[in-house]
């Protein structure tokens, strides 16, 4: 199983060819959630992975745990996936620094 960085999530994001799956509850992906991805709650992925095996599958999750603990299930069935390292919280971390960095 492979990881990547919140710098690498937001390359890929922009990039727009990657499925990028949002692990954390529909209330928190509301609030706020990497740009392109979809909101896939732990558990209920069959219709959104149906025939994606090709694919290069991205997950996170809030921290990082749980996207891992999927990332190496999905490949046991197939899937190239990859876990962000330090979740959601580690995007925004990155996000809010090169936001501050371009106001200065």
């Amino acid at each position: 199983m492979e990881t990547i960085s919140a710098k690498e999530l937001e390359r890929y994001a922009r990039e727009g060819k990657y499925l990028i799956i949002d692990l954390r509850s529909k209330a928190d992906f509301r609030r706020d959630h990497v740009c392109g991805a979809v909101n896939v709650p732990q558990g209920r992925f069959c219709g959104e992975l149906s025939g994606r095996q090709g694919e290069t599958v991205i997950l996170y999750c809030d921290r990082g745990a749980l996207s891992m603990s999927v990332s190496r299930e999905l490949e046991r069935h197939g899937y190239r996936a990859k876990s962000v390292v330090g979740g959601f919280r580690a995007y925004l971390e990155q996000r809010n620094a090169r936001e501050e960095k371009n106001v200065k």
